[in-house]
């Protein structure tokens, strides 16, 4: 007797098949994981989506991890669209329905915009694995190791510094998983996004500076106590908005034995370990193209005085804008009451704002 086997609909088989192949970064997707959804039993592994086979695995292994994963997840949202507010691309993208395939096109393809995406996306998750490893969150790694080099007279090591070592390990295993699969797209892309993942977590090494407490008789400051420490996202995520601005278009060709990216415009020399690079450039963002991922910048808010991007003529790319007025409710006239309790009035006051055309 012979055993019938079952046979997939195509539009499951195809989705299937996507959820392996789409973008490297759809295990943003979890930032949709409700508030009071706790990972704490391996079950709770599937009710996360965007998540490779081998992100899954590391998900019911380390249950605790992916508490901080999730939170890596709304931040690397959050932080690009606050970093790029100011532009016409305003990383508005980044945010996709929970059953969507993939990614629009400007971050599906190998732009410049999905270059900035992945370093910061790859620079978040390490940066949130190293402080809950400080603030005593992850109960499987605490405070980073002391450095070697012997301080300065009145300075001395102490505090708890950041476990970047830790970050970056667990962070890289996480995040670039989706590219280190045999079915994780064109090698091009894989190569681009695997390398500007790794300069957002360069950027994170550079931004691991010596902080400082003072101590002494009425805050003299005769002794320091000093530790390792991260840099605050947001500033990470300017320098690599700054990266993003100067980033090298790139060729996949043959370079020896195998094929690498090299500059397009400059084949004298090799890819940089420090600069984002894409393969496909992008559109000027002003009107809405959905083939390009283009949301276009209409009814976008711009600044008149602004002669930066945020300015009305470059946000709304000549067509004009319209002013409307909004009334701002604020706390005024505030006085401090001994001991210890301060009272405010509320003001109203009118203030114009603008609208791209």
């Amino acid at each position: 007797m012979r055993s019938s086997s079952h046979v997939l609909p195509l539009g499951v088989l195809t989705a299937l098949l996507l959820s392996q192949v789409c973008s490297g970064i759809k295990w943003l997707s979890i930032s949709h994981a409700p508030s009071s959804l706790h990972i704490n039993q391996t079950q709770h592994c599937k009710l996360l989506t965007g998540l490779v086979s081998s992100q899954a695995q590391l998900c019911r292994s380390n249950l605790e991890l992916m508490q901080t994963i999730i939170t890596a997840a709304r931040e690397v949202k959050k932080t690009c669209q606050k970093t790029f507010s100011d532009m016409r691309w305003n990383c508005s993208s980044i945010d996709i329905p929970v059953d969507a395939p993939k990614y629009r096109p400007d971050l599906d393809r190998g732009t410049r915009e999905a270059a900035f995406v992945y370093a910061l996306s790859a620079a978040t998750i390490s940066h949130t694995i190293a402080r809950a490893c400080t603030s005593g969150d992850l109960r499987l790694c605490s405070c980073g190791p002391i450095p070697a080099e012997i301080p300065e007279p009145g300075y001395r090591w102490g505090g708890c510094g950041d476990n970047l070592h830790y970050g970056l390990i667990m962070g890289s295993k996480f995040s670039d998983a989706p590219m280190k699969m045999k079915r994780a797209g064109s090698h091009a892309n894989k190569l681009m996004h695997l390398h500007n993942s790794e300069v957002g977590r360069q950027a994170l090494r550079d931004a691991l500076v010596m902080k400082c407490k003072c101590h002494g008789v009425s805050g003299s400051c005769s002794i320091r106590t000093c530790w390792r420490g991260l840099q605050d996202l947001r500033e990470i995520a300017m320098d690599l908005k700054t990266k993003y601005l100067s980033a090298t278009k790139v060729v996949h060709r043959p370079m020896g034995t195998r094929k690498q990216l090299v500059p397009k415009d400059i084949d004298i020399r090799p890819v940089r370990e420090n600069e984002l690079v894409y393969l496909q450039s992008s559109p000027d963002f002003c009107a809405k193209n959905d083939k390009q991922g283009s949301v276009g910048t209409q009814d976008r808010q711009c600044n008149k005085t602004s002669l930066g991007s945020d300015s009305c003529d470059l946000m709304c790319c000549g067509r004009g804008y319209n002013p409307y007025t909004e009334k701002l409710v604020e706390r005024c006239h505030c006085k401090y009451h001994w001991c210890c309790y301060v009272t405010c009035k509320k003001c109203e006051r009118l203030v114009e704002r603008y609208v791209c055309k």
